[in-house]
């Protein structure tokens, strides 16, 4: 489980391609901190720390996790957002997310509005994932609350602080995002789904 928090913006130094697995290494300023076995968000996927090497560490995404995620998309030099697991017993500051990418989305509009940013996705509404306005959205690991929700489509509006300290200065309009939908949402649409 994690908060949405992300604790660092960390270096891809190498990708490896094994069969349908891609062994992604990452050079981040808390490998130090890392155990093997250890569960990382990166652009709010958890993967599990398979080797370190002095201050990079490598994570393996398999071909399920590729085919659901941006992770596959990903090159030598990008950065990514990370989290570690979160600790029981501490305050809870984003909501609750598991690092499991229900779909991806695309970057439609980027809107600067005088200090802060709006920041628009678009998704594909046939796989029945939700949002509504002021609930919790998942993007990339990052933690946010929705501003303006439809159908197929949501905006967040983005404080400096997030925009320096994710990947968020970094979008481009046509970028791919990994979406996390709220979980109570998520269980909530099953469940009305079951009862019809």
């Amino acid at each position: 489980m994690f908060t949405g928090i992300i604790e660092e913006l960390a270096l891809v130094t190498n990708i490896v391609k094994e069969a349908d697995n891609l062994h992604i290494t990452i050079k981040s300023s808390i490998t130090n901190e890392l155990k093997i076995d250890q569960s990382v968000a990166h652009n709010g996927v958890c993967l599990t720390v398979v080797a370190i090497n002095g201050d990079e560490y490598t994570v393996t995404a398999i071909k399920e996790t590729l085919d659901k995620t941006a992770l596959g998309k990903l090159t030598t030099g990008d950065v990514v957002n990370l989290e570690r697991a979160m600790k029981m017993g501490t305050r809870l500051d984003g909501h609750i997310v598991q690092g499991h990418v229900d779909q991806t989305g695309i970057c439609d509009k980027i809107v600067e509005e005088n200090g802060s940013w709006r920041f628009t996705f678009v998704y594909d509404a046939s796989k029945n994932n939700v949002t509504i306005e002021k609930g919790s959205i998942t993007i990339d690991g990052t933690s946010l609350t929705v501003v303006d929700s439809k159908k197929d489509e949501f905006s967040v509006a983005i404080i400096p602080y997030t925009f320096e300290h994710t990947r968020f200065k970094n979008y481009k309009i046509g970028d791919e995002v990994n979406l996390e939908f709220d979980v109570i949402g998520k269980y909530v649409s099953r469940l009305m789904g079951l009862q019809k």
